[in-house]
């Protein structure tokens, strides 16, 4: 992914320079040219041999040191830098390049490309807090610049809370990242994921297997290819993907109220959820007893749920939606009754009775329909692939209806 990509990293002075110290191998081992610009302050956490020695290229320092080549150096790095990414980045970085103060060579280097510029900022709990450093963190979104947002925890000060330089691996992420295809960037992507619940009393419900995994990795890649992406979740344990934004929910009918409110200025919509199709018709408000009877059988009777594809389905104008049919036979019946049925352009169907291809797995096998009859069977693959393979095809559905 960043093999001949430049990338410039700006270091200032931070205990958390040792982070960069891995940041730089994390990159070059991905392929990318790395330069480092070194303050001052920086120097006095790590020497500049350890960042040439790992990056393989000279070390810049001093504004007016001699030369390492017969160019203008602050101009020379801002106009060959792919992406520059400043690890870490102190509360007087973050000010000076907010008051467009350039007294040092990271600072001069940096007003003068015209690349992206990340921060990662690494400081004191309360130096973050501080609402001039807010401010000046606030205004630099204004005009562009990003953020990796610092993680909350022990700082070397000893002090708890946000202010910790986020991960090296965290950084490479976003710096890949960043290099996405951004073929989604102007659209609004609905995607659901996870189980629904449903009350039977206050510590009983129903649910079904699903783990999430699928639709997470969904929005997911959605985020990194710049759409503007709504994760619509159930309960599960898996961690948000960055960018997105998620929203937590526990029924069928909460979920289906959420996308609701969402729908009608989205341009996709992915239901790669597994709603529950049926709730108890009356929820106890207190926990249901045993009780001792010759049958010893608890009867509950259920109610349909809101079908939230078919729904949406009958009502989506221009709009894309994709559904996924989960099965255990007939699934090429199945998933084509349920293709027709609640009008998607396409469904995602996959025997969950076959390993590798079941709720909780990392890896899934598909096949993947489309309204004219034609389909295409996928091997076992990582979700994270088959997730690039359904946002590939929405592009095209996107793109073929804008001509």
């Amino acid at each position: 992914m960043l093999k001949d990509k430049n990338i410039v990293l700006g270091v200032s002075g931070g205990i958390a320079v040792y982070k960069s110290v891995d940041l730089v191998s994390r990159l070059k081992k991905q392929g990318a040219n790395v330069d480092v610009i070194m303050t001052e302050a920086a120097t006095k956490f790590v020497t500049p041999l350890t960042f040439q020695t790992l990056s393989l290229n000279p070390v810049y320092i001093d504004m007016f040191g001699e030369p390492k080549n017969y160019d203008v150096e602050h101009i020379s790095l801002a106009e060959r830098a792919d992406l520059f990414v400043i690890a870490p980045a102190t509360a007087n970085i973050i000010g000076k390049i907010a008051t467009g103060i350039a007294d040092n060579l990271l600072t001069t280097t940096v007003m003068a490309t015209k690349s992206k510029v990340i921060f990662a900022p690494a400081m004191n709990t309360n130096m973050y807090l501080n609402p001039i450093v807010q401010k000046n963190i606030s205004y630099l979104k204004e005009l562009g610049y990003e953020f990796i947002d610092p993680g909350t925890g022990m700082l070397a000060c000893q002090t708890y809370g946000p202010g910790r330089m986020a991960e090296p691996v965290d950084i490479l992420q976003y710096i890949l990242d960043s290099f996405y295809n951004k073929d989604l960037r102007d659209k609004k992507i609905i995607v659901t994921a996870g189980p629904t619940i449903e009350p039977i009393d206050p510590v009983r419900y129903i649910t079904n297997h699903s783990s999430g995994k699928m639709g997470y990795r969904i929005a997911e890649e959605s985020a990194k290819r710049g759409a503007e992406t709504i994760l619509i979740s159930g309960p599960t344990h898996m961690e948000p993907p960055n960018n997105v934004k998620l929203i937590k929910v526990n029924t069928t009918k909460e979920m289906f109220n959420v996308v609701e409110k969402y729908f009608s200025d989205c341009d996709v919509l992915i239901k790669a959820a597994a709603p529950s199709d049926y709730r108890p018709k009356n929820v106890s408000e207190t926990k249901i007893k045993k009780k001792a009877t010759k049958k010893d059988e608890l009867n509950i009777e259920f109610i349909r749920n809101p079908d939230i594809a078919a729904h949406f389905g009958k009502i989506k104008g221009d709009k894309i939606i994709v559904g996924f049919a989960a099965e255990t036979n007939n699934l090429l019946k199945y998933a084509e009754k349920k293709l027709k049925d609640k009008n998607f352009d396409f469904i995602v169907a996959n025997d969950v009775s076959k390993t590798g291809a079941g709720f909780k797995s990392d890896t899934n096998i598909v096949t993947i329909i489309e309204n004219e009859g034609k389909f295409k069977e996928y091997p076992i693959m990582d979700k994270s692939q088959v997730a690039k393979i359904i946002l590939d095809k929405i592009v095209s559905l996107l793109d073929a209806k804008a001509r």
